[in-house]
């Protein structure tokens, strides 16, 4: 069991401190006041719940919801869950409205201003969609003063544990009337994606997704920028979920904020996103791949040179993900089209394209176990993996892009975590051990391979029947 929240945190503009050109953020209130001694309180939080920097409004906004994701010393990531709406104060210095106001009263009226204020859930867990109900819950009790105790709703939340895993149910409630429920997934290897992979191909199209995907699996530097933060979200999460097997090991910074742009000039690979305003800055970086997610553009540096899939797999690919895609494009030429077939619903869209990925890596990776040796000799058993021999008997030796994969930190891990023989295995671990042979035989054969890749959807899809 693991708790549903370790944190609730309540920031809001630091009127004390607004002598520089941009404000500042404090930490109001927290929940609990002490630190967990498993996990510690996220520091800089102020920073990362308001990203564009703190600033004052003459118009209240429309409340906002963004999921930050903070990774500590230990590598363990940290989901923040931000709520941010705007409060009105008043401005005690005052603003002239007319001449003819300020001649007749004598008086500067005070001007009303609206201030940035963030209600913010830290956990562990990955669970989006149930904290924005949760903090849209607690945000409605605020501001319409319901007959509810927040404290007690507070209290609720951050005292709930739910299974980490396994596919088990989890119905609560915060006190206020309300029901949540928490689906855990079956295995919590599998990514968790919603519909971020579906919005990913959709804003930026096959071919640029494809150069995103070599370029972190070879180990490159990938930004994105957007006018929406939680589409900056939606895009990591999307891009690091295109690599599984693999794990992704290097900085992993969903939403930058301003003060820490210096970040992008990292000699080590990363994926983060910015918001647009900060394009000007951006685009001077010379060794850094830019992905416009709202223009749906990538920029590749000329000094890069990226490794591409190696053929018939990058064509294999292609085919299948403009199969799934736009599955009338085939039947486009046809005199006499038979009726339109439209695309599968969000969620299973989401999944046939991650299903298209298992397949590409289940034949990439199709025989690694032959070439893993376990060595016995040291106090803890070693793993080591015959690179050279792996290639060789794929006649890739010469392959610039799987070299770079097995040369990478990813792959790494992969065998680490992979090669032990007694271990509990899950969808990767089915497909190439037991399917490679049929994905090979499906080729040149459109119906088999989409019926194929819809079994695979539906069991990434049971996973998180109920995300």
């Amino acid at each position: 069991m693991a708790r549903l929240a370790d944190y609730f945190i309540v920031v809001g503009y630091d009127h004390e401190k607004t002598g520089s050109a941009e404000g500042l953020g404090k930490i109001i209130q927290r929940f609990p006041l002490k630190d967990w001694h498993d996990t510690p309180f996220p520091q800089g939080i102020e920073l990362f719940c308001q990203p564009g920097g703190w600033q004052l409004s003459r118009e209240r906004k429309q409340p906002t919801f963004f999921v930050v994701v903070l990774t500590d010393i230990d590598s363990e990531r940290h989901y923040c869950s931000c709520l941010t709406f705007y409060e009105a104060e008043i401005n005690l210095q005052g603003t002239k409205e007319t001449e003819g106001e300020e001649e007749e009263s004598g008086l500067i009226q005070p001007a009303e201003v609206f201030a940035p204020k963030s209600l913010v859930l830290v956990s562990r867990l990955d669970y989006p969609e149930i904290f924005r109900a949760c903090l849209g819950l607690i945000y409605t009790v605020h501001v319409d003063s319901l007959n509810v105790s927040l404290e007690s709703l507070i209290a609720n939340l951050c005292s709930c544990l739910v299974p980490a895993a396994g596919g088990s149910q989890k119905l609560f409630s915060l006190g206020a009337g309300d029901r949540q429920l928490i689906q855990t997934p079956l295995h919590d290897s599998l990514p968790v994606t919603s519909t971020s992979v579906a919005l990913l191909f959709q804003q930026l199209g096959i071919q640029n997704v494809l150069s995103l995907f070599c370029a972190v699996l070879t180990e490159n530097k990938v930004l994105f920028h957007s006018a929406s933060f939680q589409r900056l979200s939606d895009a990591c999460r999307a891009l690091e979920s295109l690599m599984f097997p693999l794990k992704y090991s290097y900085p992993y910074i969903p939403i930058l904020p301003a003060q820490l742009l210096e970040v992008l000039s990292s000699p080590t690979p990363f994926i983060i996103g910015v918001h647009s305003i900060f394009c000007a800055d951006i685009h001077e970086l010379l060794d850094i791949i830019i992905a416009d997610l709202d223009g749906g553009t990538i920029k590749i540096p000329e000094c890069i040179h990226l490794s591409q899939l190696p053929e018939p797999l990058l064509h294999q690919t292609q085919t299948a993900l403009s199969l799934v895609l736009h599955p009338d494009l085939e039947m486009a030429d046809y005199a006499f089209p038979p009726p339109r077939t439209g695309l599968s619903h969000s969620k299973m869209l989401d999944k046939e394209v991650r299903a298209i990925f298992l397949r590409l890596f289940a034949q990439l990776f199709q025989g690694y176990r032959s070439c893993l040796q376990l060595i016995r000799i040291h106090a803890e058993p070693v793993i080591h993996f015959h690179k050279a021999a792996f290639l060789g008997q794929r006649g890739l030796i010469e392959n610039d892009f799987l070299t770079k994969i097995l040369n990478g930190m990813a792959f790494a891990g992969f065998v680490s975590e992979r090669g032990p023989p007694y271990r509990s295995c899950d969808l990767f671990d089915e497909l190439v051990a037991f399917e490679v042979e049929r994905i090979k035989a499906e080729e040149g054969n459109p119906p088999k391979m989409m019926k194929h890749i819809r079994e695979l959807a539906e069991q990434l899809f049971r996973n998180v029947s109920l995300l």
